[in-house]
């Protein structure tokens, strides 16, 4: 046809089947794809070449006891070749069923099995006793080894590997073993075998099969059948966590984790204020210089402490709580501090309910109250507290707005949502989680960490933790603070509502005087 832009037309197509083909191999059709390989599958016998092994191998033995006949090695790869997170409901192997992935050996048994690489120490916790993975024989008359693998969650990228020993069937017809079979499924997905890109050559893969198994099988063989060595940051021993009880459902669950991970650890809680838990740490200081305690601060220490040394761990927001039958759930800048001065006395003279302000505070040692005092009150401090019971004055307390103070953050909640007209401040985390009351927007914003890094909603500050000076790096402290600000502990710190410091666009706001 005269005049078609056939060279538009053609370059458009050189463009879209392409994109088309990549667009459905990794946004639609690979967006979750678990991948195997066989890295290794190679007899040992002396006939087949591998002579040098013999003394080491002749010491190989099934589990009750038996020698193994014609042993061979195994080596798998699993890994998230896509390009979503693979979490564990994503398999669907059997619904009911902890077994996520099913690889089996024709021909073959299982003498023994052990996982040799994680791409990431959180996943050793998916190979518990009770995690599914195991191996076992199926069909009686011919058997066919079987190991099943657990609904391993994997981010993208992530992988591990499981090396196996077999064993050929007794009186089996063949030299020759089928290839593993690998049995599974993906919701929305697939399963599937990946290409090495590394491409070495059959010597190279005797050379490393050789070495691979000598070296495990000369450690121990309880390491194939039994043990399964934690990750190489664990750390043992005994840890004192002190300080913020604001943070402590984050180190409660941080911490519970670690010693899941990490065998042989043992963490005591001791949260009584970040002021007061800055003073216990530094007194265990004085006595040993590695005290084997952590503490927590909301805000960053005061004067005094010239040893200590803080770490940034998360940006934290708090808000102001009420009583529900208050009437209010916005306040000003303005009004917040009126209330705090004692200038406003019931709530109606701000259009909510005719009901006695009364004011729940922390105790004067408390991080979250000084964030209030410094980021709200403009470093004012709170009056004292001239109540116990939070509903009246108590006798002989001077006139004004009812003011008690309690030594928590859930201690705070739970008096606001008990007494009528109550106002208190809390860590947002513990507030949200709370039915019982309700959370206070300031000048309009809510506790959001966009309003908070845009300067429009002010009542944030950063969590530390201290140490006295610096941590041995083998030692528990320094394993936990690294386990903290890792990939699981960012996860725990994301889910109590809190943001690491080290994904914020502008770390900067992790600091003093920010």
């Amino acid at each position: 046809m005269e005049g078609f832009p056939w060279d538009v037309l053609l370059a458009v197509v050189g463009i879209v089947v392409p994109a088309a083909a990549f667009l459905w191999e990794f946004a639609l059709g690979g967006r979750k794809r678990l991948g195997y390989r066989v890295q290794m599958d190679t007899p040992t016998a002396s006939e087949r070449g591998f002579a040098p092994s013999a003394d080491a191998l002749a010491q190989l033995q099934h589990e009750n006891g038996d020698r193994l006949v014609d042993p061979s090695f195994v080596l798998l790869r699993i890994e998230n070749s896509g390009t979503t997170d693979i979490d564990t409901d994503d398999y669907a192997v059997n619904e009911n069923d902890r077994v996520g992935v099913r690889v089996k050996f024709p021909g073959r048994t299982v003498a023994g099995m052990v996982v040799t690489e994680l791409s990431s120490s959180h996943l050793h916790e998916c190979f518990g006793d009770d995690s599914g993975f195991g191996a076992r024989d199926e069909n009686p008359e011919r058997p066919v080894g079987v190991i099943d693998l657990p609904r391993v969650p994997l981010n993208r990228g992530a992988h591990y590997k499981i090396l196996a020993v077999l064993d050929r069937v007794p009186n089996g017809t063949t030299d020759e073993f089928d290839d593993p079979q690998v049995v599974g499924e993906i919701k929305g997905g697939s399963l599937r075998e990946t290409t090495s890109r590394t491409g070495p050559t059959g010597s190279v893969i005797a050379l490393i099969c050789f070495l691979v198994v000598v070296s495990i099988f000369q450690l121990t063989r309880s390491l194939l059948f039994d043990a399964k060595p934690p990750p190489l940051d664990c750390a043992s021993g005994q840890l004192v966590i002190t300080g913020s009880t604001a943070f402590a459902p984050v180190l409660k669950e941080a911490t519970s984790s670690y010693a899941k991970t990490c065998p042989g650890t043992s963490f005591t809680f001791d949260s009584r204020g970040s002021a007061e838990g800055l003073g216990s740490l530094n007194q265990a200081g004085q006595k040993d210089e590695n005290p084997g305690v952590l503490a927590f601060s909301d805000g960053a220490k005061g004067e005094g402490f010239p040893r200590l040394l803080p770490r940034p761990v998360a940006f934290s927001l708090f808000t102001l709580v009420v009583n529900k039958e208050s009437g209010v759930q916005d306040l000003s800048l303005a009004q917040i501090r009126d209330v705090y001065d004692g200038k406003i006395a019931n709530w109606k003279d701000i259009g909510g309910k005719d009901l006695p302000v009364r004011l729940v505070d922390r105790h004067s040692d408390s991080g979250t109250r000084r964030t209030f005092e410094v980021r709200i009150l403009e470093g004012k401090r709170e009056p004292g507290d001239n109540s116990d019971d939070c509903l009246k004055q108590a006798p002989g307390a001077a006139p004004g707005v009812v003011r008690c103070a309690r030594p928590s953050t859930n201690d705070v909640l739970d008096a606001i949502a008990r007494v009528p007209g109550a106002l208190g401040y809390s860590e947002l985390g513990a507030a949200t989680k709370r039915q019982d009351v309700l959370p206070v927007r300031i000048d309009g914003h809510q506790a959001t960490l966009e309003g908070a890094v845009h300067a429009a909603y002010p009542l944030w500050e950063t969590e530390y933790a201290y140490t006295f000076g610096e941590p041995k790096a083998d030692s528990l402290a320094a394993s936990f603070l690294r386990y903290l600000t890792n990939q699981v502990g960012k996860d725990i710190v994301r889910s109590h509502g809190h943001r690491p410091c080290a994904e914020l666009a502008n770390p900067v706001l992790c600091r003093p005087g920010t």
